[in-house]
């Protein structure tokens, strides 16, 4: 009786006899080692001539068999040859056998010894998988103990091992997947063969670099599925794949390959079921304390449900309960299971018998439903998954029409959600259901209204007087939730699906007798409910735009990112309102992060600059019409961007100088300023675009369009001012008359209107200062002018209001001309100190050039003789001082020209010092300046010189007008005279306190600007406090400011707010707050300081300051306490300071209301 080979354990088993008499074993085992290489190469020569020679089942012989052990055992000392030759041999060997043991079942067996197949079989599978594990362990160990180098040169002699590697497994497989129940006498295969296979291939998963080979992979997922499900192997197979998976992320894509290929090939999903209920029966604790386990976990459900989707949910019943686990990685996965089950399983719902088809759609119907409650998951990180998977079935339009709306509403309230992951995933929602609607490419409420409307009467028309039941949105609906094609072809015929159309162009509407006819009376009333649906969706798009106005000014750059995005997708379908809050994102230009301005300006040029030159400055010039202050501030900054990277071209420059000059049919004088305004913007990186249109620019700027758009002559002003400085030379020479006195004519004369003339004299001021080589002489035309009209002209007397002084100012003036005069007077004596500023800038400069050519001279002579004259005469000046008397005198200079400025002394007269004492005097008159508002704001405006004087008026005056004009005046000031201002600090700060809304929201920007740009100390405690309260301001537009001061201020060195928090507590303690409007400005501000030793800090310092305070006091005391160890002990992990805290809590009596 021939003997049988039994699978060993270990490959040294096989010398061991064991207890079996007939197991095939070694007797005589040479040790390679022993032999030198000429031996070695003559011993693998003979074994495999043998096996060539021989008949295949020869490997059972016991001559051969030891042989062939010996030289596995020691298969690490052959050379490559060497083992190539015995690889191959078995190899091919193995190959001849496989078609043998496939024919047994095809041929009259009772001659074939199947004994001898068998042992064959297993012996050349055994040694072969030997060899291979043997040799990868080998190269595993070479990689970790060689360096580079020497791996490289050993790469150059050794044998192409992978390939071989990749046959061998191949081999393997193949001779899994042949008919072998004839052989092994059973459908099911010898316990030791399978365990022995399935080992060795599971411990090759565990290698990521064999994973990389595509072949090795395919092999082995072809062995496991082979193994467990032709061969019944499931259940050993399933414990071995889960303990891979828990252990390495890396195996779980291919864990899912084994197991769908399976599926696929043996039409059997027994493994993918028994790993699905595995994994369903393990608790839900589990993952708790397993979290790389379960992430891996729910990643190969993922991957299971996309391959088998069909097989995951029938069984998915198993995996629901985890979504009452408390491991949010496994609720995540889950939800990403049953997105895609709904996406792929339920493809052919309808086929199949009826009852088949009720219980697949009861089951979609379950998971939508799961879907939609998990939208409310503790977990940001479900809650954002959960608005992922919404996101991928709306890209795989697997979601029915009548739970569009439904989805559609619920990714708007996640806009709020306190998580900027999950806010994130519903923008992006949001943008996917924009981009994937099935109502059309135009989505205006008026349009769909108007259409609705007309479809109403035709469906009224269209039903029975009597006994017409009303229709639901589900029931006029097909089954697959898809919208009527009339009504959708309809709206691409009628929207444009141009991704940068503005908003404001005409879409035309359906009239009535364009409606189309569109069947009968079901087909209209399914139509009817998509244009409902339509309209709903719509008007959800539309509400979220203040939500979104809000996120461009979160903290979060993702928000602020995804917001634009989805904001441009809105504008492309029309969205009311998007428009107008896209253009809000133009301030964010100004933003530090460097990803939100890049945002906004890839945002900007996608929708308005990629476009034709005509187009281009079409919506240019249209943004520079409709633009706030604010928002010119940030175009000027983006088209001065675009310019210097040439994304605005010569030819979009030339449109606009079309526009500006009227050659483009049908422009108007505003779309004209509009044009001259871009250009100006333009100007200020590309400073001679102007110069060559300057004609063009006085003759239209101040022509007879001004007088149909008054704002075109301010802009003009503005384009003078801007000119390059050889251009105002050129100008200057040639045609410098005419331009002064076009802007003399408009500064002092009337022949503009009040409400423009400020703003457009404003510029022109500018402009005079900007090109004129000796500016004074023409101001003080300017001025004269100005006095003379207001004196020739009769007009409202108030001499009776004003005691006359020692002026010589008229009994009786206009109070408009005077309003002027003084406005005037006052904006030529800031632009002539500008002035003057910059002349001394350009002396100290001259003079700084001077010197550094000097030290040049000085330093060319070094190496030879410096001339005795120049050494005397410099060691002269500098024992003299004379340097520093230059500078001295220079300063001096200044200093009394500034002085003859902003204040006319009683020795020293000047132009507009003289109108200091009249100017005083009319600012102290209250009764005459309530009387004359636009002459009140104009004084407020020119008087800076007396500060008592202005704060009192900022404190009394009753137009919020002047309370605003003097707090932003104070800013300016604070700039100019700190030293000055420092001692009214307490004064300043009153402003916050202002019943008024605009002069509060100044006070907060004017604060804001000198303290965070070091004109103001923030380290002066007793004030601080007040910007604090406003973060609880009624005003949401203050609130927001006050939230952002904070932010910036907690960024500027070692955070300013940890050493005034304490201070700012004392004295919130004493105001009359609420209790929660307390706790917010605490939780805010506490919320700023990040580091832990500073945290730790400033709670022993809160409990040492509220130790033996009063009642009142501890009660506040307690709060804040009780606030600070909310923050605190998250990060102090319950140290000391928090239980002195809890300490100083448990003395103080608690807050009563």
């Amino acid at each position: 009786m021939a003997l049988h080979f039994v699978f060993p354990r270990t490959l040294e088993d096989l010398e061991h006899e064991g207890h079996e008499d007939n197991r095939l074993y070694v007797h005589n085992h040479v040790d390679i080692a022993s032999l030198v290489s000429s031996q070695i190469e003559e011993f693998v020569k003979g074994v495999s001539f043998d096996l060539s020679e021989k008949e295949i089942l020869c490997v059972e012989e016991q001559d051969v068999f030891d042989r062939l052990y010996s030289l596995a055992h020691g298969f690490s000392l052959l050379s490559p040859s060497s083992k190539l030759n015995l690889v191959e041999t078995l190899r091919s060997n193995f190959a001849v056998l496989l078609p043998n043991v496939d024919s047994l079942s095809r041929a009259s067996h009772d001659h074939i010894p199947l004994a001898s197949h068998r042992n064959a079989f297993k012996i050349y599978t055994f040694f072969l998988l030997n060899i291979l594990l043997a040799q990868h362990t080998n190269n595993n160990n070479a990689s970790r103990v060689e360096p580079p180098s020497a791996r490289k040169k050993k790469a150059v002699n050794s044998w192409n091992w992978e390939a071989q590697r990749a046959r061998i497994l191949n081999l393997i497989a193949n001779s899994l997947e042949i008919n072998l129940e004839l052989l092994f006498g059973s459908p099911d295969l010898d316990e030791g063969y399978l365990s022995f296979i399935t080992k060795n291939a599971f411990s090759m998963f565990e290698d990521v670099t064999l994973l990389k080979d595509s072949d090795v992979k395919d092999a082995l997922c072809r062995i496991i599925g082979a193994c467990s499900t032709k061969y019944h192997y499931t259940a050993q197979s399933c414990a071995s794949i889960v303990h891979l998976i828990h252990k390495y992320d890396f195996v779980v894509t291919h864990m899912a390959d084994a197991v769908a290929g399976a599926e696929k090939k043996y039409a059997d999903g027994s493994l993918a079921m028994s790993l699905v209920r595995e994994i369903g029966r393990t608790n839900p604790k589990d993952y708790v304390k397993d979290t790389v386990g379960a992430e891996n976990v729910g990643r190969f459900l993922v991957e299971l449900a996309d391959r088998v989707p069909k097989l995951i949910s029938t069984n998915i019943g198993i995996l629901v309960p985890h979504f009452g686990g408390e491991s949010y990685k496994i609720r995540n996965a889950l939800v990403a299971v049953l997105g895609k089950l709904i996406a792929k399983a339920f493809k052919d719902v309808d086929g199949g018998e009826v009852s088949s088809k009720s219980i697949r759609l009861r089951t979609k119907q379950a998971m939508l439903e799961i879907l939609l409650e998990r939208c409310r998951d503790v977990s940001a990180y479900t809650r954002s998954r959960v608005l992922q998977v919404w996101a991928e079935l709306c890209e795989e339009h697997s979601i029915s029409i009548g739970l569009w709306n439904e989805i559609a509403e619920v990714a708007a309230g996640r806009l709020e959600d306190k998580s900027a992951m999950v806010r994130k995933s519903a923008l992006n929602l949001l943008i996917m259901m924009l981009q994937h609607n099935p109502f059309g490419p135009q989505l205006q409420i008026a349009s769909f209204e108007a259409t609705l409307d007309q479809y109403k009467r035709k469906l009224k028309e269209l039903e029975p007087s009597e006994g017409a039941e009303p229709s639901t949105d589900a029931d006029d609906f097909n089954g697959d939730g898809e919208v009527c094609e009339t009504f959708v072809k309809g709206q691409q015929q009628d929207s444009s699906t141009d991704s940068c159309l503005s908003q404001s162009e005409d879409v035309i509407p359906l009239q009535k007798s364009s409606v189309p006819d569109v069947g009968n009376l079901e087909q209209t009333r399914a139509l009817v409910a998509s244009l409902e649906a339509g309209l709903r969706f719509s008007k959800c798009i539309g509400a979220t735009m203040a939500t979104l106005v809000q996120l461009m000014a979160s903290s979060s750059a993702t928000d602020v990112e995804n917001t634009i995005l989805l904001l441009m997708r809105c504008r492309q379908f029309q969205i009311d309102g998007s428009e107008e809050c896209l253009r809000k994102m133009l301030p964010l230009v100004f933003s530090q992060d460097k990803s939100i301005y890049e945002a906004v300006e890839s945002a900007f040029h996608t929708i308005y600059i990629r476009k034709s030159p005509i187009e281009t400055a079409n919506n240019l010039l249209s943004l520079a019409t409709d633009s706030n202050i604010g928002d010119l501030a940030a175009l000027e900054f983006i088209v001065g961007a675009l310019v210097s990277k040439g994304d605005i071209s010569s030819s979009t420059i030339s449109a606009l100088w079309d526009f500006f000059c009227f050659n483009v049919g049908g422009t108007t004088a505003e779309q004209s300023r509009g044009a001259l305004s871009v250009l100006c913007m333009v100007a200020k990186t590309s400073t001679g675009v102007l110069g060559s249109h300057l004609q063009d620019i006085i003759d239209i700027g101040f022509g007879r369009w001004s007088k149909v758009d008054p704002l075109l002559a301010r802009t003009a002003c503005l384009a003078i001012q801007r000119l390059s400085e050889d251009d105002k030379k050129k100008q200057l020479a040639s045609n410098s008359v005419r331009i002064f006195s076009i802007l003399e004519s408009l500064i002092t004369g009337f022949w503009l209107p009040s409400n423009i003339w400020f703003a457009a004299a404003d510029k022109a001021i500018a402009a005079v200062y900007a090109i004129h080589p000796t500016p004074e002489t023409i101001a003080a035309d300017m001025i004269k002018k100005s006095l003379s009209s207001v004196c020739n002209d009769g007009g409202v007397n108030v001499q009776s209001d004003i005691d006359t002084g020692s002026g010589s100012m008229p009994l009786t003036v206009q109070v408009a001309k005077l309003s002027r005069c003084l406005f005037i007077i006052s904006h030529i004596a800031m632009n002539q100190l500008v002035y003057i500023e910059s002349c001394a800038r350009k002396i100290q400069k001259q003079k700084l050039k001077k010197e550094k050519k000097d030290n040049e001279n000085q330093s060319i002579h070094s190496n030879g003789t410096v001339p005795t004259g120049t050494q005397k005469d410099n060691d002269i000046n500098a024992e003299l001082g004379f340097a520093a008397s230059e500078d001295a005198a220079l300063d001096a200079l200044f200093e009394k020209a500034e002085k003859e400025i902003v204040s006319g002394g009683s020795n020293e007269k000047n132009l507009i010092g003289v109108c200091a004492t009249f100017l005083s005097k009319l600012c102290r008159n209250f009764g005459l300046m309530q009387k004359y508002p636009e002459l009140q704001a104009s004084a407020m405006l020119a008087f800076d010189a007396n500060l008592q004087l202005l704060f009192t008026v900022v404190e009394s005056a009753h137009s919020e007008i002047v309370r605003s004009n003097c707090t932003i005046a104070l800013g300016d000031l604070a700039v100019r005279f700190p030293n000055l201002l420092e001692p009214w600090t307490e004064n300043m700060y009153a402003r916050l306190k202002d019943p008024c809304v605009s002069v509060r929201k100044n006070a907060v920007l004017v604060l804001s600007h000198l303290i965070l740009n070091d004109m103001m100390k923030v380290e002066v405690k007793g004030y601080i406090n007040e910007m604090a309260v406003r973060l609880e301001d009624e005003d949401e537009r203050i609130s927001n400011l006050a939230k952002l001061f904070f932010l910036e201020l907690s960024k500027k060195g070692n955070n300013p707010i940890y050493n005034l928090l304490p201070d700012i507590l004392s004295k919130l303690s004493q105001q009359n707050l609420s209790k929660d409007s307390f706790c917010n400005i605490m939780q805010f501000l506490i919320a700023s300081i990040k580091k832990d030793r500073q945290m730790e800090a400033l709670v022993e310092k809160l409990c040492h300051r509220f130790s033996g305070v009063s009642a009142r006091a501890a009660a506040v005391a307690a709060v804040a306490c009780d606030i600070t160890c909310v923050y605190s002990g998250v990060r102090h992990n319950m140290r000391s300071s928090a239980v002195q805290c809890r300490d100083c809590n448990s003395r103080k009596s608690r807050w009563s209301g």
